[in-house]
């Protein structure tokens, strides 16, 4: 299904995207482990690019370091360059990169990465990646998809993701509707896939997400077969991300430091999620050691369980999130 050709060009200056200067402060350090597994070099082949009409692009400025113009020895560098984004549907040459943004999807676990991988890629319809436009490496910037777990649930990776979820959930009053949402409802059930690189500017986020909500709506209606579009029907979405949580944040103490946040979001659209969320529940991850800065809060997975009714309600928050910013 083609996508409904949309242009914007902003000008923008990517910062963390928090709500204290503490926060604003540990949210660049806790990304910097994340920078490291996403920002590597994914050089793959170029296929023939997308027309205007297939693709949203949005002018933006990248932050990072660079040489100065060989054309002018006077010439200053500000530390900025003009970048760009363009939402793209995915396709097979971006293996590379998606792989890479899910690297620690599931923490440490040795699981089906590229069958989950093959499945983003496959389904066409629903799904955006973000690229540079022009760059001759193709390189993929963010990742968002929603996989539906009834019509993926023969497949190896949904499969692990499951039972990744079942042993991670340790509070009693929510497994019983973890195991409901992974099992008899998965028909109904989206698994929102979000991922992107650190320094994406947070502007892109409403359109980002209004580009995969649209495709949703659409899916439901321009799909080839009934039951194609039924599986498009979404009641819930379940998402997995990624949190810092105080040490002190489940007990009823005032914690060491007046500007410390309970929960610290790697993504700020994971707040407003948790907000409108059924249920939601916490568990401890392996991946990333605390560092100082850090050193009063835990690494953790942090998953919702979302109605999909509350995604229009999400989405008029996030853009006033981001336009307050």
């Amino acid at each position: 299904m083609p996508r409904r050709p949309t242009r914007h060009r902003r000008l923008l200056r990517p910062r963390p995207l928090t709500f204290s200067s503490f926060s604003r402060s540990a949210a660049q350090v806790a990304s910097s482990y994340l920078a490291k597994c996403r920002m590597q070099d994914s050089k793959l082949h170029r296929e023939s690019p997308l027309n205007s009409a297939d693709n949203r692009i949005l002018r933006d400025t990248l932050g990072k370091r660079s040489e100065p113009s060989e054309s002018s020895d006077e010439e200053e560098f500000d530390g900025n360059v003009q970048a760009d984004f363009a939402f793209f549907d995915p396709k097979s040459n971006d293996f590379h990169g998606v792989k890479t943004m899910l690297q620690a999807y599931l923490d440490n676990k040795q699981w089906d990465l590229n069958g989950f991988v093959d499945l983003i890629l496959g389904q066409t319809t629903v799904g955006t990646v973000v690229k540079i436009e022009g760059d001759e490496d193709e390189g993929v910037f963010s990742i968002v998809t929603a996989l539906n777990l009834g019509r993926y649930k023969d497949h190896k990776c949904i499969m692990e993701i499951k039972e990744f979820l079942l042993k991670a959930c340790q509070e009693k009053d929510v497994v019983d509707d973890l195991r409901l949402i992974l099992g008899e409802q998965a028909q109904n059930v989206g698994l929102l896939v979000s991922q992107r690189v650190v320094n994406l500017p947070p502007q892109l986020l409403p359109p980002l997400y209004d580009a995969l909500f649209d495709e949703v709506s659409w899916a439901t209606e321009d799909e080839p077969t009934e039951e194609l579009r039924k599986s498009f029907c979404f009641k819930f979405y379940i998402i997995f991300s990624k949190i810092y949580k105080h040490k002190n944040a489940d007990q009823k103490m005032k914690l060491s430091n007046d500007s410390d946040e309970a929960i610290i979001y790697t993504k700020p659209e994971d707040e407003i999620f948790h907000r409108l969320s059924q249920w939601s529940f916490s568990f401890p991850l392996h991946t990333q050691q605390p560092t100082h800065e850090l050193r009063n809060y835990r690494f953790m997975g942090l998953v919702m369980a979302v109605e999909a009714e509350k995604i229009s309600t999400f989405r008029q928050e996030l853009k006033s999130l981001i336009n307050e910013s």
